[in-house]
């Protein structure tokens, strides 16, 4: 049997320990690793700092109210009641009544007012239509006997005012006021929601009907339907 040296073991035994090589594949796996999590704290401490600074009042643009905002002014801001007398076209006041605004919307596009009538028609004073047949925020103004006397504009309730009774907030029911003439009675009891700019003429048609002793037209006078719309 060969006997081995002791140089020629020394050598195998170095090159057995010796450290493995990195490849080169390997090498460029390891440096975009480390480039992504470097990418990624970066990304991480701006996200963050941007928010401090807009917490501070700084006027830089908050995405969430952002996000609010461009919501509401998607909503359509018309809405077009189809009435057995003719069209009338109703501006929404998105800003000054949002939450009814958004629950007439959703009653609209439910198909809620679809056949509705108009339960009071009142000369000089108001139409009314929505679910309550009783006479509402309008009753003690009649009762008081003022309906002939002199009325002093409000700029809050002008004629052709589409608003509804502040004493129902039932989630399924609704009313709708449309004045005829300024109301300034009614300032506490009423909650504008829009006007009338269009269709006025038919108001004013509804307004001459025939009615009982109660303001009860004697012919029925219907909502048809109301379409939505963003611009007119």
């Amino acid at each position: 049997m060969a006997r081995i040296k002791p140089q020629t073991l020394l050598l195998q035994s170095k090159k057995k320990k010796g450290p493995s090589r990195v490849s080169v594949p390997m090498m460029i796996l390891y440096g975009l690793f480390i480039g992504l999590v470097i990418f990624s704290l970066f990304a991480t401490y701006r996200h963050w700092s941007r928010r401090s600074v807009e917490r501070m009042g700084t006027g830089l643009p908050n995405f969430e109210d952002t996000y609010v905002d461009s919501k509401k002014y998607d909503l359509p801001g018309f809405a077009i009641l189809n009435t057995s007398k003719g069209a009338i076209f109703v501006e929404l006041f998105k800003d000054n009544a949002p939450e009814i605004v958004d629950k007439f919307l959703d009653l609209c596009q439910k198909g809620h007012f679809k056949g509705m009538p108009f339960h009071h028609v009142i000369k000089h004073y108001l139409i009314h239509g929505g679910d309550s047949e009783g006479l509402g925020a309008a009753e003690d103004w009649i009762s008081r006997g003022k309906l002939r006397g002199k009325l002093v504009t409000s700029p809050k309730h002008e004629a052709f005012t589409l608003g509804t009774s502040k004493s129902k907030q039932d989630s399924k029911k609704f009313e709708l006021f449309i004045t005829t003439a300024p109301i300034p009675d009614l300032n506490e009891k009423l909650i504008v929601f829009g006007r009338v700019i269009k269709g006025q003429d038919v108001v004013q048609e509804i307004e001459e009907v025939d009615t009982d002793e109660r303001y009860r037209p004697k012919s029925n006078i219907l909502i048809k339907d109301v379409i939505l719309k963003r611009e007119v």
